[in-house]
């Protein structure tokens, strides 16, 4: 009989209240054991001692960085995703521009390999845009609208890059969209959207985009949000821990964002410098033959120091950069999974108390009702079975990410070192001149 509003069940693997907020500063009692370094990753405090190693036993020589080895060759990732046999494997490449007397557009390469049973032939390849993306990401939010949908890099150009049809902007997001069907065909729901497969493999995609919903399953249709008139009581406390999580994570990725590109900035200022700095060595070297050859030795030694500190700004501005703005992006399609999470839940307890006032007249629970709470449940294990996914999903990227910025300042400080070893004996053991 109806009564009072019961609390939904708890559904999905775990329980979600434990979830640490990313990057935080708080008591790692309260927060929980979720972001604890990983073994493999902690070393000694003091990175002082002598007899220094990783706790796999390969020492560490900390006497002169020319002789470390990568960070990733040392370290093993230990996180590598599910060992699941993979039956669908997709490629983003080969970007092409396309000149029409109304546009200018590029277009990718998607290339498809597959034995499911779905699919009519082994390999597909096809030519889309990044509109045709973004149509695909609308329509798995609209037939999916209890999963988390990846990002999509975003649509207009990135400050600080003028041409969007530079290389180096078409590859950055080549990358981006590689990644975006990537994190697709490796979710076990995602990956079995007819939208996909029609993304995948369809010649002309115009004619389905003209079709629209019809012509493909309407799974999305039996979700209908209500912007207004329904109100949730309370959230959850888990799916709270879930939003706070959230903005303190997205709030976290944008402050290091916003420094990152500072420090970029301010190396390619510096970058200026340098190379004004070394010629001056070699001018004054041509006026002062007996230091002719130290000299030039300095300005080949800045000149590589210069060479080294513009392949790290493109390590970072290439590697670092776009992964914070992914995941950025991320937490913000988590959170419009969870307002609707939060609208169907509403909904679900209103008609609930609308049956409580009606219960004389109604003893049993009407069917629409329970439908409610149905896709209320839905929502509830489909959003933390994405989350513990998107979990891992980060802890393995920004290992990756961290590790590899590490081992690009350690090669960086190789190479400026190296350089300046190089001018020692120009200027060591020379005869004086009297």
């Amino acid at each position: 009989s109806a009564g009072a509003p019961k609390p939904l069940p708890s559904s999905g693997p775990k329980s979600l209240r434990e979830m640490p907020h990313p990057l935080a500063t708080s008591s790692s009692e309260e927060m929980g054991p979720a972001l604890t370094p990983s073994p493999d990753l902690l070393l000694p405090r003091s990175i002082a001692d002598k007899d220094l190693s990783l706790p796999n036993g390969t020492p560490v020589d900390t006497s002169s960085p020319a002789s470390s080895s990568s960070l990733l060759n040392r370290l093993q990732l230990d996180d590598d995703l599910d060992g699941e046999t993979r039956d669908l494997f997709v490629t983003v490449d080969d970007p092409k521009k396309h000149v029409c007397t109304m546009e200018t557009y590029i277009t990718y390469r998607v290339t498809t390999k597959t034995t499911r049973a779905e699919f009519d032939l082994p390999e597909y390849s096809v030519r889309r845009r990044y509109q045709d993306f973004d149509w695909l990401r609308n329509k798995l939010e609209e037939s999916q609208p209890t999963h988390l949908i990846p990002p999509l890099p975003e649509k207009f150009v990135v400050k600080g890059v003028v041409d969007r049809f530079s290389e180096e902007f078409v590859e950055t997001r080549r990358k981006a969209l590689d990644k975006f069907l990537k994190r697709i065909t490796d979710h076990p729901v995602l990956s079995f959207n007819e939208h996909f497969n029609v993304f995948l493999t369809a010649k002309d995609l115009n004619v389905y985009k003209k079709q629209g919903m019809a012509l493909l399953s309407k799974v999305g249709e039996s979700v209908k949000y209500v912007t207004g008139g329904y109100k949730l009581r309370s959230r959850p406390l888990e799916f709270a821990a879930i939003g706070e999580y959230l903005d303190t994570f997205s709030l976290k990725l944008g402050t290091i964002d916003r420094i990152a590109q500072r420090i970029i900035k301010e190396q390619l200022e510096y970058l200026v410098e340098l190379r004004e700095y070394g010629p001056v060595y070699s001018t004054w070297g041509g006026l002062e033959i007996e230091l002719s050859e130290p000299l030039e030795g300095v300005s080949a030694c800045i000149g590589n120091c210069c060479t080294a500190l513009e392949e790290l700004g493109e390590d970072m501005t290439d590697d670092f950069l776009p992964v914070l703005r992914e995941y950025i992006l991320y937490s913000e399609s988590m959170k419009n999974v969870l307002k609707k999470r939060d609208q169907v839940q509403a909904e679900y307890e209103a008609k609930l108390e609308a049956v409580a006032l009606k219960k004389e007249d109604r003893p049993k629970v009407p069917t629409d009702v329970e439908k409610c709470q149905d896709r209320a449940e839905c929502f509830n294990a489909d959003l933390k079975a994405d989350m513990e996914r998107w979990q891992n999903n980060k802890r393995q990227d920004f290992r990756q990410l961290l590790m590899g910025m590490a081992d690009k300042n350690i090669q960086y400080y190789e190479k400026c070192l190296t350089a300046w070893e190089s001018i020692i004996p120009l200027l060591q053991d020379k005869p004086e001149t009297k």
